[in-house]
């Protein structure tokens, strides 16, 4: 059921309040980013790999929700930058496995503070606990959406 529409002449619901968000945030992201030499996208694969460790190609397109050409064409623009590296994967011959470099630590490191200070402006009429539970309730959307 929609939420009531606290403002007359302007949608409410959810899902346009979070695909608003989306677009401003994604705005907001570039801008930060930009300076530093990086995308939104590639910030978001770079993220992935901290997270995750060594990643295929196609592990990665699909964790940063692009096409399988796009994240390689992304991995040769990141590696040319030094930020990742490509190393075949001892199990599997024809797989090659991406990892954060140093230097790609290092990018993070950058740009983890300009996000912090985003998440902050974004999020400051918030408490530490609403927060949390934003966060929780945002993770349950993405995994009930995902979910077959």
């Amino acid at each position: 059921m929609p939420l009531q529409n606290d403002t007359p002449g302007r949608p409410s619901g959810l899902a346009y309040l979070v695909g608003r968000l989306d677009h401003v945030l994604s705005r907001r992201l570039r801008e930060s980013l930009a300076p530093l030499g990086l995308t939104v996208t590639q910030y978001t694969a770079l993220s992935v790999f901290r997270a995750q460790g060594s990643l295929s190609n196609a592990q990665l397109a699909e964790r940063t929700m692009v096409s399988p050409q796009s994240a390689n064409e992304m991995v040769k623009a990141m590696e040319g930058q030094g930020w990742i590296e490509r190393r075949p994967d001892p199990s599997h011959g024809r797989i090659i496995q991406i990892s954060l470099t140093i230097a790609g630590h290092a990018v993070m490191e950058r740009c983890d503070a300009e996000v912090v200070k985003l998440e902050a402006r974004m999020f400051a009429g918030l408490t530490a606990e609403e927060r949390g539970a934003l966060h929780g309730a945002l993770r349950g959307a993405v995994r009930a959406l995902n979910d077959n």
